[in-house]
């Protein structure tokens, strides 16, 4: 074992006191100069552990941040001069790295437009900084990838990884910064120069951060605890997640999730049990029906309040013969243009009572574009329509 995964019990107390110290205002300088020595002998899994147990025993996340931002702060120098594990070319976490290394020449290159602005209100400099942030806007699709690929594959295989729930703040910051400073920077004139510096600070700073605790802490624990087979399977993970600047040239795209447990259905995306899926189905806020290839009826969901009224009877049925004949030919239609791959859906809004009712239909194919039947989703939309502005905190009472 190297290292990097060996952390010390005594080394996290000390930090963990010092942590206490930044919270409480209180002698930072006095315990930071008794524990230099031991400060010394930090190595990057004392890290991934330490912000593990604030998590843990965290109650303001805002705090939080501040708290592991000054904390680290103190151990940059061990944690920066600690020696590297260097990535495999072309593996997952070095394209990782490739990429944060783009989004340091786009910091880089922000930083005189930045200055040239302060000097003068010039709207090409303007422009030029936000084709910048838009590009890290990108960027941050490499957070998607982490967020979705590598942490919960870390929650799986470590029990110290509650670190990522605060890296992913810190992603929805620079996400937030990003927003800001191209809404600051879009006016034509007037630009406020005090709100933009602040902004810019902010998002490289947080950038840089994230860059520095992905290559220095982060990424090496990974390749000392993870298996490098798992490692290559996050390829295959990615498939709907692209990386923002430097693509992968190669993607593991031969791996298969592994083998359901007895009674489990393989979805593609995950493995659930049949009543699982029929709950799922029942507990969506919308009817289903569906209708096979051959036109009848396989399927419908029964939620707890349907729109419109259901049978077992219905199952089998030609669908044709389930719909007025003052409809039928409607129905008929869209059947054969959804078969021959003209359309792929049909919309239809209606008054039932009190009720506004949109039904859509979808047409069903696989992977190759061979035609399955018909999706039927009926859904009652007043309240939705009703809705305005945002919500963003839960408003239940206690």
């Amino acid at each position: 074992m190297s290292e990097f995964t060996q952390h010390n019990e005594t080394r996290i107390s000390f930090l963990l006191e010092l942590a206490q110290a930044i919270r409480n205002k209180s002698n930072v300088n006095e315990l930071y100069h008794l524990y230099s020595r031991q400060i010394y002998e930090i190595v990057p899994s004392d890290i991934i552990v330490l912000v593990h147990k604030i998590m843990v025993n965290s109650v303001d996340l805002e705090e939080t941040k501040m708290l592991v931002n000054k904390l680290l702060n103190l151990v940059f120098k061990p944690i920066n001069q600690y020696p590297p594990i260097e990535l495999p070319k072309e593996s997952f976490l070095w394209y990782c790295e490739q990429n944060n290394a783009k989004a340091h020449e786009l910091l880089l290159a922000s930083r005189p437009l930045i200055k040239q602005l302060n000097a003068e209100a010039n709207p090409l400099v303007v422009r030029q900084l936000i084709e910048i942030y838009s590009e890290l806007q990108l960027f941050t699709k490499l957070y998607s990838i982490k967020e979705n690929v590598i942490f919960p594959l870390l929650e799986k295989k470590w029990s110290h990884y509650r670190c990522v729930q605060l890296m992913w703040a810190f992603h929805d910051d620079i996400r937030a910064n990003l927003a800001e400073i191209i809404k600051e920077l879009k006016p034509t004139s007037n630009w406020q120069l005090p709100v933009i510096n602040k902004i810019a600070g902010d998002i490289s700073f947080r950038i840089t951060a994230i860059i520095f605790r992905d290559e220095k802490i982060l990424f090496p624990h990974i390749m000392e605890t993870i298996d490098k087979t798992e490692l290559d399977a996050l390829f295959f993970l990615t498939d709907e997640l692209s990386f923002p600047f430097v693509q992968p040239s190669h993607a593991n795209q031969n791996f298969e999730p592994g083998s359901p447990e007895e009674g489990l259905v393989n979805l593609g995306t995950g493995f659930l049990k049949v009543n699982q899926i029929r709950q799922i189905f029942n507990h969506l806020p919308v009817d289903i029906t569906f209708v096979d290839e051959n036109n009848q009826v396989r399927y419908y969901s029964t939620p707890k309040h349907r729109i419109f009224p259901r049978t077992q009877a219905i199952i089998g049925r030609d669908v044709k013969n389930c719909h007025p004949p003052a409809s039928v030919h409607i129905v008929e239609r869209i059947v054969e243009a959804f078969r021959k791959g003209s359309k792929d859906s049909a919309s239809f809004y209606i008054h039932l009572g009190n009720q506004y009712v949109l039904i859509q239909y979808f047409a069903v194919r696989d992977d190759n574009s061979v035609y399955l039947g018909v999706l039927e989703v009926s859904q009652e939309i007043s309240q939705i329509q009703a809705l305005s502005g945002d919500k963003r905190l839960l408003d239940w009472e206690d």
